[in-house]
């Protein structure tokens, strides 16, 4: 999904310490001095929930993920180039299993069962001794539009500006927002108003229902490559927002009470994000995979590979809310920092965002790596 950055995806508070049961520890070279990652191999008994969940229904999403990962790979290429936090496999590890999962019948939950616990050993990822981190939630979001400017319809949304250069700072989003693209013909979309903007902006991709009834979807092209600044997290900062109460509902609540001090507050973020229309299934993750609702996974890759599934154990800090199911690695973005941070893909529309809007919970991940790669993990450090 190229998603720059989310509106809960920022507000990490911290991480609960929860030792890992003798971690292996995984040199980590690059990013040893940010978050030393370790990895205990355990066993699927140990995976609170793994007996409830309908793991046959994460097979669709880690097929998906497998053709971006392996096809027209050399066997010697890794899982996922830009994760080194520890060494994951490559193609050659995960390209048989990857054919296995293709010719699993579809939706047999035994079937899968036997080929996720025949095929995959469970692995904890711990960082500085916690195994307990951030889960939060994300979705495609979806606002009234138009494809033109037209009665309540006053807020653009802009494709990427031809003079826009990759990693060159541009217009800023206040300069933005007083007219320095109007009149270029690059509005893609218009929106009731620039709360709705922010959102997806925040969000990354969207889809915009149309008058009569059609459906225009939007995905990040690019942004202007100006600093994040976290204005939401000022809101919580100074107490207009209390930290248990923070949503997206809660944000646009504020917003939409407060017009004059929410216009000041977003032009303190000069990072602005241009869409692209996109036809077909979607939203796409960063791997290049169509996302599935609640079986994507948004990581750092830095220390998760893509592509990959993993047990994800979750629990709501404030509401009695758990997510305990297999996912797949497939996105990522700016605000996602960490081994022990994830952002939950709860799907499109009004349900999935009144979920995914509130969900701020302690999580647990354990990978699922192919047998051989945890067999020589565990050699190579023993």
């Amino acid at each position: 999904m190229s998603i720059v950055y989310r509106i809960v995806a920022v507000l990490a508070i911290g991480l609960l310490t929860s030792c890992a049961a003798s971690p292996v520890a995984v040199k980590s070279p690059a990013f040893v001095g940010k978050a030393k990652t370790s990895l205990a191999t355990g066993k699927f008994q140990e995976l609170d929930g793994w007996s409830s969940d309908r793991v046959a229904d994460a097979v669709p999403a880690f097929v998906k993920s497998c053709e971006r990962a392996t096809t027209q790979k050399p066997d010697g290429a890794p899982l996922d180039p830009a994760a080194q936090g520890g060494n994951f496999g490559v193609v050659r590890d995960w390209r048989p299993l990857c054919t296995l999962a293709a010719n699993l019948p579809r939706g047999d939950e035994g079937a899968a069962r036997r080929f996720f616990e025949k095929n995959f050993v469970p692995v904890l990822v711990a960082s500085k001794g916690a195994s307990t981190g951030l889960v939060t939630g994300y979705w495609e979001a979806e606002f009234a539009g138009s494809r033109t400017r037209q009665g309540p319809f006053q807020t653009p949304v802009y494709r990427r500006p031809p003079d826009l250069a990759d990693n060159k700072p541009y217009l800023d989003r206040a300069a933005i927002e007083d007219g320095a693209l109007a009149g270029k013909g690059l509005e893609v979309a218009w929106l009731r108003s620039p709360d709705d903007l922010f959102v997806l902006q925040l969000q990354g991709s969207g889809r915009i229902r149309l008058e009569d009834g059609g459906i225009v979807r939007l995905v990040t092209q690019a942004n202007n490559n100006r600093p994040f600044v976290d204005v939401n997290q000022m809101l919580v900062d100074d107490g207009t927002i209390p930290k248990a109460q923070f949503s997206e509902n809660s944000v646009r609540g504020w917003m939409r009470d407060n017009p004059g001090k929410a216009a000041v507050l977003r032009r303190k973020d000069p990072l602005y994000v241009f869409f692209r229309e996109k036809d077909g299934d979607g939203p796409v993750g960063y791997q290049g995979a169509v996302l599935t609702a609640k079986r994507s996974l948004a990581v750092d890759q830095h220390y998760i590979p893509l592509g990959a599934p993993l047990w994800l154990d979750a629990r709501d800090k404030y509401r009695p809310v758990s997510v305990q199911r297999l996912v797949v690695t497939q996105d990522t973005n700016d605000g996602i920092t960490g081994p022990l941070r994830g952002d939950f893909y709860w799907g499109s529309g009004k349900s999935a965002a009144a979920r995914g809007s509130d969900f701020y919970a302690d999580g647990r991940y354990w990978l699922l790596l192919p047998k051989a790669v945890a067999t020589r993990m565990v050699a190579s450090l023993n």
